[in-house]
């Protein structure tokens, strides 16, 4: 094993540019405590909330913190207890690093809403690092089909997206619904694979003109603005841009009985609602972590359907830039970090 590890420190939040606010630190690679791993990455993807984090909109709770939660590595090593996964195995860890596995939440399948969770990259150093060390219960064995750099998007945009569409109320059974997606970007990519693979009629709104055109590409039915409402009623739809003008007009644009699922950790505010926009019982949902079952069930059918990902690769030195580049929206599909190990 190495005797040095590099990793993307965040000492504490700032605009995103080219130079920080992450700073490079070069250590010893971390010991894996009792029930944990030591997992040697090779990439990581870049999500929006680490940028949320980085700069503040989300609140840091722990300083220094290494960003970085759709991780991809091997483990290569154990802590006091533990012997599964085996070295050598590759594995992927998602935003949900740790729960007390006690609580009602925990006990009924609801894992998700632990008021004591533990999330990689926030709570826990991530993976914007050469190494990292995770519990050994919240690795995921990454099936065959997916290099390392694809695989990483579908950890955390992939697998919210698929937890997004079950809160939706969409699902294999729904053949033949209307689904709306508010926002095109790499969590949606996936979403609308998955849906059309189970013959859902997918809509999409996203200013981007280059997005409404992948969209179309992927099988929408149509694509247009936000300012623009689809042309039949929706059965559900999902929001992913964090703007609470967004979610008003997902709303707007459902049929009777219709759900909107918020796919957002941060969201600018909620305006005022006109009750006829709720009305018909409209229901708003919000999409809150995912759990360990959510990540299983989403690699296996993400290696069945396949999805495939879109992304730009960038070296682990060019954090900070991927970071500025997606607060920019400087980015088709996800900024993914490889890490070099030679």
């Amino acid at each position: 094993m190495t005797a040095t590890a590099t990793a993307w420190q965040l000492d504490r939040p700032g605009p995103a540019t080219d130079d920080g606010p992450l700073r490079r630190v070069v250590l010893e690679p971390p010991d894996p405590a009792p029930g944990e791993v030591l997992v040697e990455v090779h990439a990581c993807a870049v999500c929006r909330t680490d940028l949320q984090l980085v700069e503040g909109d989300l609140a840091v709770r722990r300083q220094p913190v290494v960003p970085g939660h759709q991780v991809v590595g091997t483990v290569v090593g154990h802590g006091p207890g533990v012997t599964e996964p085996a070295v050598g195995t590759r594995v992927g860890l998602a935003w949900i690093a740790g729960t007390c596995g006690r609580c009602r939440f925990c006990r009924t399948g609801r894992e998700n809403l632990c008021e004591d969770a533990r999330f990689t990259g926030w709570d826990r150093d991530g993976g914007y690092a050469t190494h990292v060390t995770a519990r050994a219960d919240f690795t995921h064995p990454l099936p065959d089909g997916f290099d390392d750099l694809d695989a990483a998007p579908l950890l955390c945009g992939g697998v919210i997206g698929y937890r997004s569409l079950g809160v939706a109320g969409v699902g294999a059974h729904s053949a033949g619904t209307t689904l709306g997606l508010y926002g095109f970007g790499a969590s949606a990519t996936c979403v609308i694979q998955v849906a059309r693979h189970w013959g859902v009629e997918v809509h999409v709104c996203t200013r981007s003109e280059r997005e409404q055109r992948a969209a179309l590409d992927l099988g929408a039915a149509w694509a247009g603005g936000y300012d623009e409402r689809p042309p039949v009623a929706l059965d559900a739809a999902i929001t992913f841009a964090p703007s609470g003008d967004v979610v008003v007009a997902a709303l707007q644009a459902l049929d009777r009985g219709g759900v909107v699922a918020i796919n957002a950790i941060h969201l600018d505010r909620v305006p005022e609602l006109a009750y006829d926009d709720l009305w018909w019982e409209r229901s708003l949902r919000s999409v809150a972590n995912v759990t360990r079952t959510d990540v299983r069930e989403f690699l296996a059918l993400a290696a069945e359907i396949p999805v495939r990902t879109r992304t730009e690769v960038l070296p682990l030195e060019s954090a900070n830039t991927a970071l500025r580049r997606l607060a920019a929206g400087d980015v088709g599909g996800s900024f993914v970090l490889a890490v070099d190990h030679s």
